[in-house]
């Protein structure tokens, strides 16, 4: 006798919140540890990550702290559409109390290859109802530091990849 399963599950956005909840955790940490971002803009980046998650729009999603252009300390998240990854971690264990002085907050998101099959004016429509307002440009590049991989979060058939970058 053989038996065969199989299971599908629909990604709506309430999948894509509770992901976009758990780098908005990260982000509170992040406040605490180092004053910046604020309440509202962690707000604002959650939705308008999980509006980009829920419609498969993102590749790779990055905030953390730069200066001169490179990397001091952050956090990047590979978007897995395909299943890969099914370990649900608990945000958190962000990299506490690196010297911060002098350098700023940024936040990069890079489109994912649907998002760009788009035309201008659909990708306009999209990004004009969302909270946070992008322009176009390049993530820091690496500091004096080392990349680690460190969580992962998943739901509804998809995750995200956590690295952190840190200071050697």
């Amino acid at each position: 006798m053989t038996y065969s399963y199989t299971q599908s599950e629909t990604f709506t956005l309430v999948h894509a919140r509770k992901l976009s909840s758990k780098v908005a955790a990260d982000m509170h940490l992040c406040a605490m540890y180092y004053g910046k971002p604020s309440e509202e803009s962690i707000r604002n980046y959650a939705e308008e990550l999980a509006h980009y998650l829920n419609n498969g729009y993102v590749s790779e999603y990055e905030f953390g702290y730069q200066k001169n252009n490179q990397r001091v300390v952050s956090w990047r998240y590979k978007v897995d559409e395909n299943g890969l990854l099914t370990v649900d971690d608990r945000p958190g264990k962000v990299v506490p109390y690196v010297d911060i002085s002098d350098a700023s907050f940024f936040n990069f998101m890079t489109w994912s290859w649907k998002f760009s099959q788009m035309s201008e004016a659909e990708r306009s429509r999209f990004k004009e109802a969302l909270p946070v307002k992008r322009g176009t440009g390049s993530p820091p590049t690496d500091g004096a530091g080392y990349w680690t991989t460190d969580r992962n979060y998943y739901t509804g058939g998809r995750g995200l990849n956590r690295q952190t970058f840190q200071p050697a």
